[in-house]
C-alpha cells in the first residue's frame, strides 16, 4: 500500500458540508493501489467509546487522475461536529487507519485514542459554502460592448470606422454601444441565453474599457445610466440576468487620480493609491503602445496606461467597495465579474464579498483566474472562476492535439476535485473570449469539430458561455482580432452554427439539474478507437455522451428511441455509424 499517496485535510474541499443535512467527504489515495476504503464516524464527545461508532459508510472509488483516486461519501450532518477516519483495505489484506495523525495499523488501541481522527468541531451555517442557485441554470453569453452592435451612431467617438469595414486594430472604434444590445434583446431570447456578461462599460479611454477613468459613470461612447438601467430592466423582464465587469486591480492612466500622482508626485493625495516604486512615476515607451520599460512604478502586465491600485490601502477600499454596491443597489446588477483577480490582496476580497452579500440575495462573484484557484473559493471571496484551467485541457485534447485523451480526462477530474460540488456546479466554462482566439479559428475552419468539443463541453459540470458571434461562426485571431464586429447581415450568418447553439442551450435547460448536480462517469474512454462515453447521472435519471474523436468510423448500437441529439449520425434500425468528429447524446 503506498501510505505516502494517502491524503486528506479537514474543513476543505476534502471536508465541507454541502447543504445544511449533509456532508461531503473525499479521500485520496495512489491510483488502483485499494481495495476499498470505509469512512469511520462519530461525535467527537462519543467517539472514544466502545459504542460511540455510527455505522462505517462504505466511500466509492469516483474520479481517478494520472496519479491517484478519489474515494467520496456523503454523511448526514445531524450531530453538527464529526470526528471522523478512514479504514483502508489494500489488495493484498491489509488493512490500516488514516487519521489526523496520519496511517496506524488498524488495531482496536489506535482506535480508541480519540485524538486520532479528524475533526470537524461544529457546523456553523454561516460558514457554509453557498452558491446562487440561479446560476446553475443559466447560460452566458459574453458581449464586448465596442464590437456587438452600433444602436446609436450620434455618441460614435471621433474617428469611427464603418461596421465591420476591416479586422480590429487595437485603437480602432467601431461605434457599438449599449442601445445595440438594447436592440437585439430579442436575439439571445430565440437563442435561449438567460445571462449577458458585459465586458467592461464604465468611462475609459481605449475601446475595451479595461482602462477606467471613472467608474460611477457610464462610457458616454456607449450611451449614460438612464439607458444602461432600460437595457438591466428590459433584460429581467425576458428572465435574464445581467453580470458587469469590475476592474479593481488597475486604473486608467488618463483617470484624474492617477494624472494627480504624475503631476505632484509623492505629495499627491492619491500618491498611497498606486504602487510607485519610485518618484517620479515614469516609464521608456516600448514598440507598442501597451508596451513599456523603465517603469518606476507597478502596472498590469506592462501596460504603461494601466497603474496597479492599492487595494490595501484604506481610502482605495472604500472607494471601490462604495462603486461595488453602487452598481448593484442603483442598477440591480446580477453579477460581478472581477478582472485580474488573482492579483488583487485577498483582504479586500473578503471585505468586497461582504458588501455584495449585504446588499443583494444571491448575487453571484466571478474571479478571472486562469489557474487553480482554491484559495479565492473557500465561500468568503468569489463564487467560482473563468475556468480557462478546466476548459484548456478541452481545448488541448479535442482542438489543439497537444495532450492525449487519458490527460484530458485526468485534467478534468482533478480540476473538479479542487473544490467543492457547489463550486463546480457554477464554475464558468469558456471555450473562447475576448482574450483568446476564437473557437474556429483555433479550429482551422473545421465547423463539425467545433459542434464536438461545444456539445462535449456542455455535458460538463459547471456553466456555459457563448463569445459573442460563434453562433454564427465568426473567426478570429488573438487579441485584437477576436474582437471583430458582430456579423447582422443575414447572408453573413451561418443558420445552421445558429441552430446547433439553440438546440444546446435549449439542452442545458432540460436536463438541469441533472447537468449541474449529476455525477461525471468516464465510463469509456479508448484511446486507440478515439471515443469517450461520458455520462451525467444522478438517482432520478441519466444523460450520456458518446464521442468519435478519433479518424476511423465507429460502430455503435442504440436503441432510436434513445436519441436526444444527434450529429453525423445515421441509423439503420439500432446500427448507427459515428463518423469522426460526430457525438450522440443518449437519455
Amino acid at each position: 500500500m503506498n501510505t505516502a499517496a494517502i491524503y486528506h485535510r479537514p474543513d476543505s474541499e476534502f471536508a465541507y458540508l454541502y447543504t445544511k443535512e449533509t456532508m461531503h467527504l473525499r479521500l485520496r489515495t495512489a491510483r488502483g493501489d485499494l481495495k476499498g476504503v470505509s469512512l469511520l464516524f462519530g461525535d467527537p464527545y462519543l467517539i472514544h467509546q466502545v459504542d460511540g461508532f455510527e455505522t462505517p459508510v462504505a466511500m466509492t472509488r469516483y474520479l481517478t487522475t494520472n496519479l491517484y483516486d478519489y474515494w467520496v461519501c456523503e454523511v448526514n450532518a445531524k450531530f453538527k461536529r464529526l470526528s471522523y477516519g478512514f479504514l483502508l483495505q489494500g489488495y493484498d489484506g491489509t488493512e490500516v487507519f488514516y487519521g489526523d495523525h496520519g496511517v496506524f495499523p488498524f488495531a482496536q488501541e489506535f482506535l480508541e485514542m480519540p485524538n486520532n481522527y479528524f475533526r470537524m468541531p461544529y457546523f456553523h451555517e454561516v460558514d457554509r459554502f453557498k452558491a446562487p442557485e440561479w446560476v446553475k441554470g443559466t447560460v452566458w453569453y459574453q458581449i464586448f460592448p465596442e464590437r456587438f452592435a452600433n444602436g446609436d451612431p450620434t455618441n460614435d467617438p471621433e474617428g469611427t470606422l464603418p461596421w465591420g469595414s476591416k479586422a480590429p486594430d487595437r485603437q480602432d472604434f467601431f461605434g457599438g454601444d449599449l442601445q445595440g444590445v438594447l436592440d437585439h434583446l430579442d436575439h439571445f431570447v430565440e437563442l435561449g441565453i438567460n445571462g449577458l456578461y458585459f465586458c467592461p462599460i464604465f468611462e475609459a479611454y481605449s475601446n475595451h474599457k479595461y482602462d477606467t477613468i471613472d467608474y460611477l459613470k457610464v462610457d458616454p461612447a456607449f450611451g449614460d445610466e438612464a439607458l444602461l438601467k432600460q437595457l438591466i430592466d428590459e433584460c429581467h423582464k425576458r428572465g435574464i440576468k445581467v453580470m458587469l465587469d469590475a476592474v479593481f486591480n488597475h486604473m486608467g492612466d488618463v483617470s484624474p487620480q492617477w494624472q494627480d500622482v504624475v503631476k505632484n508626485g509623492a505629495d499627491s493625495q492619491y500618491a498611497d493609491w498606486f504602487h510607485v516604486n519610485q518618484f517620479p512615476a515614469t516609464y521608456t515607451p516600448g514598440n507598442d503602445f501597451e508596451d513599456a520599460k523603465d517603469l518606476t512604478y507597478d502596472v498590469f502586465a506592462f501596460t504603461p496606461h494601466m497603474p496597479k491600485l492599492n487595494t490595501a490601502n484604506p481610502e482605495v477600499q472604500d472607494y471601490l467597495l462604495k462603486i461595488a454596491k453602487y452598481w448593484i443597489e442603483e442598477f440591480d446588477i446580477d453579477a460581478w465579474r472581477l478582472d485580474v483577480a488573482n492579483e488583487v490582496d485577498h483582504h479586500f476580497w473578503k471585505k468586497f464579498r461582504q458588501v455584495c452579500d449585504e446588499t443583494k440575495d444571491d448575487f453571484y462573484i466571478l474571479g478571472e483566474i486562469w489557474h487553480s484557484s482554491q484559495s479565492w473559493l473557500q465561500g468568503d471571496e468569489f463564487h467560482a472562476v473563468m475556468n480557462y484551467a478546466y476548459t484548456d485541457a478541452i481545448m488541448e485534447f479535442f482542438v489543439k492535439g497537444q495532450i492525449p485523451m487519458d490527460k484530458m480526462v485526468s485534467e478534468i477530474n482533478s480540476q473538479l476535485m479542487l473544490y467543492r460540488n457547489q463550486t463546480n456546479q457554477i464554475q464558468f466554462n469558456v471555450l473562447d473570449s475576448h482574450d483568446t482566439p476564437r473557437l474556429l479559428t483555433l479550429a482551422k475552419g473545421d465547423k463539425d469539430l467545433m459542434k464536438q468539443v461545444v456539445a462535449f463541453t456542455y455535458l460538463q459540470p459547471g456553466v456555459p458561455c457563448i463569445y459573442y458571434g460563434d453562433e454564427y461562426s465568426m473567426t478570429g485571431e488573438m487579441d485584437p482580432d477576436c474582437r471583430k464586429c458582430m456579423v447582422w447581415e443575414p447572408e453573413e450568418q451561418d443558420q445552421d452554427m445558429f441552430a446547433f447553439f439553440k438546440e444546446m442551450v435549449q439542452l442545458r435547460k432540460d436536463w438541469q439539474p441533472l447537468l449541474s448536480e449529476g455525477d461525471l462517469l468516464w465510463d469509456e474512454v479508448s484511446e486507440t478507437d478515439g471515443i469517450i462515453r461520458l455520462t451525467r447521472k444522478t438517482s432520478t435519471g441519466t444523460l450520456t455522451g458518446i464521442f468519435n474523436a478519433g479518424t476511423v468510423t465507429y460502430d455503435l448500437t442504440v436503441a432510436p428511441d434513445q436519441i436526444l441529439v444527434e450529429n453525423l449520425l445515421s441509423l439503420e434500425g439500432k446500427a448507427g455509424q459515428l463518423s469522426p468528429k460526430g457525438f450522440v447524446l443518449l437519455g
